[in-house]
Formats: structure tokens, sequence, C-alpha cells
């Protein structure tokens, strides 16, 4: 409601000339009249216009004024608010008045509820006083000045957020510390403007880097150094690679006075060596563009994530989740803006959560030195025979995880599952005789040893130990149409673990054609497994019962899978002595000169394709505590590739 001018002014001096009764009736019509202005055109109308205003961008229906009474168009109210609210613009603020406005005369203070969504769904609120004045024409004018949008700021300042990074957290091993744990690096970097010979500099740093032993892998790739040299600042400091300290000092005197390379010390979050359990830890790396894609609005510039592996596949968990702070930043005249230092929202982060592993440090450290220098794709992963922990998984240069994904015939290996079958049926003994030809024919397919050899009419514990692919085939039927498939599950094959990562748990051979079951009973036919699987079952074998290898502890991937029957003591014994026979008298005494404890295993040579030439090497045993299982992608002979790993990892354990 408006009045014209000095209205309720004069109405008060008529009311004064009146007698009593009239004068009291007067007051309160005057009063009733007020009230009514208080509802419709007082402060709190005011005020709920500025914040449907300020929310929705258009303040032309207010009035303001600055502190010093002077008009303040609204379009420069709304433009400051804009500039105030800084990178909290696009995602106005929910605002409520909180009770009514307390009047004082011509004047009124608001509190005003300012309720902004921050990134992450994080709310910050705060309460605000929006100050107004009455106006000689009654109207209420918010009195405007920067503190409204935050009691903190002031003109030339705006809202800026801050993301924090929350600690990773570790993936510890099997004692409990950290496997990947803070370590120096040098960055190897060069600056364009001091270089003359880019050619040149490329060529001396190649050679430089490939002199690093262990070699790096992949080798640094410096093909697009050049192009990228000539697109940067003069000054800048392009990026070469990240050494690890001990290699940066290896080859220090040959790269640290080239023209133009320069260096920085840093601290990177790193497993004990480059290639240690890489495949199965994977990664923590800057955040990648394809990241981003796949994640919009979590990732920022900087962030460190988790790629392949148990870093991969529990990054969320090790992440953590990001924190974030709201600052007063101060625009400069050149357009710049710069923090002030004033923090005036801030909710700390997440830290990650530690992830427990069976890792061993001493056995995995064995097993990459043992596969490092093949040349072949190679996989070794040693299991623990007490408990199922998994100790080791290396995989050499590979990035590809083939200790637990692998899916490959496992040769003659598998003839300790068949002899299990056999034993366990009673269709063979230690000593009882089982001729090995040269050859033997199922259903027209010709089955033969490798290199040809023939044994004649010998005991069974030899036909292991020399590992005869032919009396395995004419044993086969033995084993019926699911016995070996049967003592292959006896021994985990087929089932479903709870790791924490991937693996194949194996597929055996069951039914099918007489020749199918023949080439099944030494390894090949269409069972496959992988370098885990079978480690796992020569550890049920060296325990007398299979149970579920174990590598993430904690937090628990979910219950383990049953532990396997009970085996016989009449059939796992003797094939126990048959598997020592191996390494004393057959085809892996390469190894019986170990030290140590005895050791127990089986050599394995399988055809992958239609070639005989074309095999995969294995070699799977236990000494001790320690059931482990070797994989030569395309190795040939087993004796020549997967026993000098065996050996080479054995001896580093001793």
């Amino acid at each position: 409601m408006r009045f014209p001018k000095s209205s309720h002014r004069s109405r008060t001096r008529q009311t004064a000339r009146r007698g009593t009764a009239v004068a009291l009736t007067g007051v309160v019509l005057a009063a009733g009249a007020l009230a009514g202005c208080s509802e419709s055109d007082g402060p709190d109308r005011a005020v709920d216009a500025f914040l449907t205003g300020w929310r929705g961008g258009d303040l032309n229906k207010v009035g303001f004024r600055n502190p010093a009474g002077e008009r303040v168009p609204a379009e420069e109210v709304a433009e400051e608010l804009k500039q105030l609210s800084g990178e909290l613009a696009k995602t106005p603020p929910a605002l409520r008045q909180e009770g009514e406005a307390k009047i004082t005369e011509d004047t009124a203070t608001a509190t005003v509820r300012v309720d902004w969504t921050l990134p992450g769904d994080t709310h910050w609120t705060y309460p605000s006083e929006i100050h107004l004045k009455r106006a000689e024409d009654d109207e209420w004018q918010v009195i405007w000045e920067p503190k409204v949008v935050e009691p903190r700021l002031t003109s030339g300042d705006e809202l800026a957020l801050r993301r924090l990074t929350a600690k990773r957290a570790a993936v510890t091993d099997g004692a409990g510390k950290p496997i990947v744990a803070p370590r120096p690096v040098v960055l190897v970097g060069v600056q364009p403007s001091e270089v003359t010979d880019v050619p040149g500099l490329v060529k001396q740093l190649d050679t430089a880097f490939k002199a690093i032993r262990p070699p790096i892998t992949p080798p640094v790739d410096l093909t697009d150094l050049p192009t990228r040299m000539r697109e940067a600042k003069p000054d800048a400091f392009v990026d070469v690679v990240s050494l690890r300290r001990e290699a940066y000092l290896q080859i220090k005197p040959r790269i640290y006075d080239l023209p133009g390379t320069k260096f920085r010390d840093e601290q990177r979050d790193l497993a004990p060596t480059r290639d240690f359990a890489r495949a199965l830890l994977g990664s923590v790396d800057p955040v990648q563009a394809d990241d981003m894609a796949a994640n919009p609005g979590l990732f920022e510039e900087g962030d460190l994530v988790g790629h392949g592996g148990i870093q991969g596949r529990y990054d969320k968990q090790l992440r953590g989740g990001a924190g974030i702070a709201v600052i007063v930043a101060s625009k400069r005249p050149d357009g710049t803006v710069t923090p002030t230092g004033t923090e005036v929202f801030r909710r700390e982060p997440q830290p990650g959560s530690t992830l427990k592993t069976t890792i061993d440090v001493t056995t995995q450290n064995a097993a990459d030195d043992a596969v490092r220098g093949s040349k072949q794709r190679a996989a070794l992963v040693a299991v623990r025979v007490g408990d199922g922990a998994v100790l080791a998984a290396a995989n050499g240069a590979s990035a590809e995880n083939l200790a637990f994904t692998a899916q490959v015939p496992p040769g003659s290996t598998f003839k300790m599952v068949s002899t299990l079958g056999l034993l366990d049926l009673g269709a063979v003994s230690l000593d009882g005789p089982v001729a090995c030809p040269g050859t033997f024919t199922v259903d027209g397919r010709s089955f033969k040893n490798s290199d040809n050899f023939v044994l004649g009419n010998v005991p069974f514990r030899t036909d292991f130990a020399k590992s005869c692919n032919t009396a395995f085939a004419a044993l086969a039927p033995r084993l019926g149409p699911d016995g070996l498939a049967n003592a292959g599950r006896s021994l985990g094959l087929e089932a479903e673990w709870k790791l924490g990562v991937d693996a194949f748990t194996g597929k055996v051979s069951a039914g099918g054609s007489a020749a199918e079951r023949a080439a099944a009973a030494f390894g090949q036919g269409t069972t496959v497994v992988s370098p885990l699987a079978m480690a796992a079952a020569t550890a049920g074998v060296a325990r007398g019962q299979w149970q579920q290898p174990k590598l993430v502890l904690e937090p628990a991937p979910g219950a383990a899978a049953p532990a396997g029957p009970q085996l016989k003591a009449g059939s796992v014994e003797p094939l126990r002595t048959m598997m020592r026979e191996v390494v004393t008298k057959g085809t892996g005494s390469a190894l019986a000169d170990v030290p140590g404890d005895p050791v127990y295993g089986k050599t394995g040579t399988a055809e992958y394709d239609d070639n005989p030439a074309n095999t995969h090497a294995w070699f799977v045993g236990w000494q001790g505590d320690v059931a482990f299982a070797v994989f030569v992608e395309k190795g040939g002979s087993s004796t020549a590739t997967a026993v000098p790993i065996a050996e080479k990892f054995l001896r580093a354990l001793a």
C-alpha cells in the first residue's frame, strides 16, 4: 500500500483536533492501516523480491542504495553479484529468509540463510544479513554491499573453488607394509632454447636410456620429442621421462651435461622395483583424457588414478573422496584472479582405505627376477602351500596378467591331475608296468612322445618321471568319460573363486571322443588352464587338500570357494613320490641340486595349434611351503625355458 508524501502526518494532525472518543477510534484505524502497509510493502516484501532476483538474475523489481545512501542501478547490482559469486555463479544458492525483518524506525535488517550446492553434492550454508532503508515514498530499498553475498567479501573480490585431493591409500603386502610407497625419482626434461642439435640430443638420450639395466620396459619413445620441443615455449621444461633415482644414477654421467637437459627431483608412489608385480598391481598415473571422459566431473588435471590390476579395480577405495574449499580471490586490473588467502568454507577430503594383499616382497622379487630375462612372454605364480596365499605373480614385460588370466593348454603338467584320477580309480600303481611305445593311435589319430623317445614296458613311475605321452593316451579309457574332470575339480579347477581380481580357474575336458580323451590325459585336447590354477592345484597335492588361493585380504572380496575333498593318502602319497622323481630322475633333473628342501614337480610341453613344432613350456612344483607354476608362451621345450626359470626362482629363495 502506498501513501502520498506526508499523508500520514496530516491525518495525525487531524486526529489530534478531534474529540477523545473520535481520537481513539482514529488511532485504531491508523494502526490497522500501518499493519496493512507492513504486510504488503514492508521490508520483507523487498527482501523476497531481492532473493527471487538473485536466483533468477533479474533485480529490476528491487530498489538499491549503497551504504552512503546513493542509488545503485539494479543492473549494476546484478553484474556485481555475478562477479562476486565467481566460480559459483552458474549454480545460484538456495535462499531463505529466517524470521521477519527487524525494523528500527526507517531501517530494517533481515537474516537470510544462503545454501550453495558445491561439486560432490556438498552444501555450504551460512547466514547473511540484508540491511534495508525506507525511502521518502515509504518504499523499502536494499542497501547493496558485497558482504550481502558472503560476510567476508569486499568490492573486487570473488568466490573461487579449490579441490582438495585425498591421500591415496596404500596397497600392503602380507606383512601389512605398503607395497607402493613414496620413492625418489628424477624427471628428465629439455629446455628448447638451449638445444642447438635436436637430432643429436635425441640420439644421445636414446642411447643412454637403452643402457639402463634392467632395461626400461616399454622402452622410452623419443619419436615425438622434436615436435614437442618445437611446439613448446623456448624456456619450457619439456618432459622426456621419469626415472627411478637408481636408474638415473646409472646414466647421469652420460646425460647431465648434454645441452638443454634439465632435471627435477620428485617423489612418486612406486613399487619396490619397476617390474614388481606390475601386471597384477597395475599402476597409478596422472589422470588421462579417457578417465575424464568416462567420469565427467570426477577428476581434474593432476589427479592420480589407478589403471589396471589391483590399483584399477580398487581405485575408488584407494583414492578416497576429494574435499573442497571455497576461497576469496581478488581480480587485478589486468583481469587475472589471485587468491587472497581467506578460506570461507572447507570440506576435508576423505582419505582412501588401505587394501591388504598376501604378496610377499621377497618371493615377488625372486619371481620378477626369474622371468625378466625370458625372450618370450612368461609368467610365474607362487602360492603358499599352508593357506593358499598368493605370494607372487610375475609377468615379465607383459602388461597382461598372464599368471592369472591366461587360458592355455597345460601339456604334460596335467599328468599330475590324470595320475591322481588314475590312482583314485585303482587303475595304476607306482611300480605297475605301463608300456611307453613310440606312438599310440586312437581312432586314427596318432600320438607320440617328445623327441619320439621310447621307454618300452616300464613301471608307471618311470612313465611319469620321463613324461611319456603314449602311456597316458593308452590309460585314458580307464579314467572313463568324467574321471579326468572329477580329478581336476577335486583340485579346484573350474571352481568359482573370489580373489578380488580376475582369474581363470580352468576348463577340463570331459566326455568327448576317444581321441579327445586320449589327448586330454596328457594335457592337450580342450583342457585349458591358467598358471594360477595350476599353482593352486599343485599346492593342493602338496597339502593333501585343495584350498582356494587368497590374494586380497581386506576388504574381503567375498566368501572363498569351499575347500576340496581330503585327497586319499593312497593316491596322493604315490603322486608326490612320482613328482619328486621328476626332479631326481626325470625331466626336471636340473633342479635336483637346488639348495633347501626337496623340490617336487612336473614339466610340460603343450601344443597350442595344429603344428607340433609350436609349443608352450611349463613347470609346476613345490619346495617347502611354496608351490609355483612357470609358464612360457611359445617357449618350446620346458627343459630349455620353463625349468631354468624355476631354478632361478628357487635359488633366489634359498
